[in-house]
């Protein structure tokens, strides 16, 4: 994300220790504070959120000094979930509601560099198989890794060269077809709604030659993650900072279909909902989906709480039926 105001308002108020543990780190077990948090009544969640219906939040809470700052989120094959961090560190936990005796947290063998860029992963992205992608700004690369988090191949393609260093790929997706959708938090030129994006027809770390186009989203929003509905539409999730000290934000989901994605045009989509500060949110960077059997969809997010005294790690648990978005 673009944290140059955030960061400034971060050293001011703590020291930020960018220390690494050994390369690779161990897994290490973790105690996890989880507490639900109060809802705002159903119509006026109703007005802001549209189709999708806020079932719970809570505030995660931990003692361990890597724990927070997380900018993606993925649901593994065993109902796990995964957060993964900006400075490297990962959270394996499960939703709320379930023991946790089997969290982790720990630290992503992605370099024994010491330098931010190294370790700044802000989207990912996993396979059937586990096998994760991981889009690191800065570098503007990305990382495949096994799913026990074994880095196998990385790259830095062209069409994501000029991304730069704070402003590169924020949300990515593998799509059901096996092509990869990347979108640039930063936006295009002087505009407010515009974005540099690309796809590849495959494994980006195999085929880097990807195909440029434009991603049009709501006004002054950026995109933080998205991920891919069973009908092949996707949800982005979108952030913008309102106030910077101390921060406040707010967000916003849009709804695209990738099958109108054309190289070299702009991409459109539509937003479906809105968060404001009218319900209990933070710096929401992860989105996941998992399908029911009703044929609803549940809707996981998370928030980057950019290790700030002054902000909070909260997950979202949301519905929406599938049927009721444009």
């Amino acid at each position: 994300m673009r944290r140059t105001i955030a960061l400034l308002a971060l050293l001011a108020l703590l020291p930020l220790t960018w220390g690494r543990s050994p390369y690779p780190a161990k897994l290490k077990q973790l105690e996890l504070d989880i507490v639900p948090l109060a809802l705002p009544a159903p119509d006026r969640m109703a007005a802001h959120l549209g189709a999708f219906h806020l079932e719970q939040a809570w505030q995660i809470r931990s003692r361990t000094h890597r724990f927070g700052s997380y900018s993606a989120l993925l649901m593994r094959k065993d109902g796990s979930m995964l957060g993964l961090s900006d400075s490297g560190n990962f959270l394996r936990f499960r939703p709320p509601g379930e023991s946790q005796a089997h969290s982790r947290i720990g630290e992503l063998p992605l370099s024994n560099g010491e330098a931010k860029e190294d370790r700044d992963v802000e989207s990912a992205t996993e396979d059937s198989d586990g096998t994760i992608w991981l889009g690191l700004e800065g570098k503007n690369a990305i990382y495949r890794m096994t799913p026990k988090f074994h880095v196998e191949k990385r790259v830095q393609p062209d069409s994501m060269r000029d991304w730069g260093v704070n402003t590169g790929p924020e949300a990515m997706t593998r799509l059901a077809d096996g092509r990869f959708v990347l979108l640039r938090e930063g936006f295009s030129g002087w505009s407010s709604h515009l974005h540099p994006a690309v796809m590849f027809a495959g494994d980006p770390t195999e085929n880097p030659d990807g195909q440029r186009f434009v991603f049009d989203g709501p006004d002054g929003f950026s995109p933080t993650d998205m991920a891919q509905m069973p009908d092949g539409r996707l949800l982005i999730l979108m952030r913008r900072l309102i106030w910077p000290m101390p921060q406040h934000f707010a967000g916003r989901i849009a709804i695209g279909d990738p099958k109108t994605i054309r190289p070299g045009q702009t991409w459109r989509v539509k937003e479906v909902a809105r968060l404001s500060s009218d319900l209990p949110i933070d710096n929401f960077e992860g989105l996941a989906i998992v399908p029911r059997e009703d044929g609803r969809l549940t809707i996981w997010l998370i928030s980057d709480d950019n290790y700030s005294p002054l902000q909070r790690t909260l997950l979202w648990k949301m519905s929406v039926d599938p049927a009721q978005l444009p």
